[in-house]
């Protein structure tokens, strides 16, 4: 049984009432550099349950009608095409769905901003393409020395090169497709520019994790680290706010050693900082709202774990380096959790050794764990997915849900039409073909619509699972691990 341990509605309340205080602190503007993200925080979600993925745009929409955004890119990775490997889409891609996604919610999205513009044949173009469809797009360029050499970096011949953006809003909310895009150093630029124009603007920080109120060995922030790995982000102590305030904060290792440099920044803009450590420029409530210590802890451990599986999953697929592995394996000691703690895992590799094929198991919500063995019709997981929701449905096990004769035309057609040479169904012909059946079936349909019951499930495969089996467990909402092994010993691997 999933057991809460994070107020949402209090985080909702205490994030937004939190801005509004910053923005006023600041004489009426706040440049917020939003990490992480704003959509879809499954991390999040997974580590504090009670945590709504979206929370972090509910509780901006709280803030509608003071806000605006400003969607940042590096040239950089405009030019290498630089992929988001959970959506799988470029970065240049990810700005207009990112732009379509605030819009869908209300949102005023003022601009684009390129940054370390170089004269890039690709970037011009897709200026172009951004100012064909009505968005304003601002240039930002490289400084030589960046971060470090600050007298060339606050002057005209740095900060003062960049395109001014015109804002209309009091809180202007900074965000991006993904990490290096330069969102720092756009709100820096901007409070030159603000200066320069009289204007009393300031400058904070809103990321979820590291969370700054919980201990720094505390397995929510373990898993953060887990999450981040193959960044070498690390936890650590605040010094500055320890020395400012004698009071133990957590960070982690890139704000605490820029923060010198920002501090020099701020300083050279308006005379003083405004802070006296990292922790001060944030602005996260999240800390506040974990009400069952035990709960989220369990839930943080959970996620480490499941870390570690996907760490060993890209290894042996040859997208990650072993130091990574070495340092969850670090992580996990440090949480007190190992694999052994994934009963799931243990349930499908315990049904792979009786059958000697592959397998799979999910644990339900309550606490049941089902699982599928490979046979001629269907593949682990396939079989996994229907014994679960004959479980949730109360339907006995020898009844099949889908008949024989329905599968073997659907094989049939993958075989000697698709190219296809594994006869057996994936999860998504399953599913459709369950879809098919219930029309005409009252146990089918009772079994489709128990699918909403799958959400937050853990499941685990005992082999690398296809990519078309992987998004449909994405989508279903499910908890996915997999052994880091293939089912064939073929060198290519769909």
């Amino acid at each position: 049984m999933l057991r809460i341990g994070f107020d949402n509605e209090k985080y909702l309340h205490l994030q937004s009432k939190h801005i509004k205080e910053r923005i006023a602190q600041f004489g009426g503007k706040l440049y917020l550099e939003f990490g992480g993200k704003l959509f879809d925080d499954y991390h999040a979600s997974r580590v504090l349950p009670g945590f709504q993925p979206d929370s972090k745009i509910e509780m901006l929409m709280q803030l509608k009608e003071e806000a605006e955004i400003v969607i940042v890119i590096s040239a950089g990775d405009i030019e290498k095409n630089k992929i988001r490997g959970d959506l799988g889409i470029t970065y240049d891609a990810d700005v207009l769905r990112l732009i379509d996604a605030f819009r869908g919610y209300g949102l005023y999205v003022g601009s684009v901003v390129l940054t370390q513009f170089n004269g890039q044949a690709g970037v011009i173009a897709y200026q172009k393409k951004l100012e064909a469809l009505g968005i304003r797009v601002y240039r930002h360029y490289p400084i030589e020395g960046y971060p470090a050499n600050i007298p060339l970096i606050v002057s005209e011949s740095g900060f003062g090169r960049n395109e001014y953006i015109e804002t209309k809003h009091s809180l202007v909310v900074l965000t991006a497709p993904g990490p290096g895009s330069g969102k720092m150093a756009t709100c820096l630029s901007q409070l030159y520019h603000e200066n320069k124009r009289g204007v009393k603007a300031g400058y904070a920080k809103f990321e979820t994790f590291p969370i700054w109120n919980i201990p720094l060995r505390h397995p929510v922030n373990l898993a953060y680290e887990a999450a981040t790995a193959d960044l070498n982000d690390v936890n650590m102590i605040d010094p500055f706010h320890l020395e400012a305030y004698g009071e133990t904060t957590v960070n982690y290792n890139r704000d605490v050693e820029v923060f010198p440099v920002l501090n020099a920044m701020f300083e050279q803009i308006y005379g003083t900082s405004p802070y006296k450590s990292p922790t001060d420029m944030g602005v996260n409530m999240v800390g506040n709202c974990i009400f069952d210590d035990e709960a989220v802890s369990a839930a943080a451990r959970t996620e480490i774990v499941r870390r570690y599986y996907k760490a060993l999953h890209d290894n042996r697929k040859g997208n990650l380096g072993d130091d990574v592995i070495y340092k969850l394996e670090l992580l996990m000691k440090q949480a007190g959790t190992s694999t052994e703690d994934r009963l799931v895992a243990a349930a499908a590799n315990q049904r792979a050794a009786e059958t000697g094929d592959p397998a799979a198991a999910i644990e339900l919500m309550d606490g049941t764990i089902v699982t599928g063995k490979t046979t001629d019709l269907l593949g682990a997981s396939s079989a996994m997915l229907l014994n679960a929701l004959k479980k949730l449905a109360g339907i006995e096990k020898g009844v099949k849900l889908i008949a024989p004769e329905i599968i073997e035309p659907i094989q049939r057609l993958k075989i000697g039409h698709l190219g296809n040479q594994n006869p057996r169904l994936h999860t998504d012909e399953v599913l459709i073909a369950l879809s098919i059946c219930a029309v005409t079936d009252p146990v089918a349909d009772l079994a489709l619509k128990q699918l909403e019951k799958l959400k937050c499930c853990e499941v685990h495969s005992t082999v690398i699972l296809s990519s078309v089996d992987e998004t449909v467990f994405k989508k279903l909402g499910v908890n996915l691990t997999c052994e880091p092994k293939y089912e064939t010993k073929k060198l290519f691997h769909r």
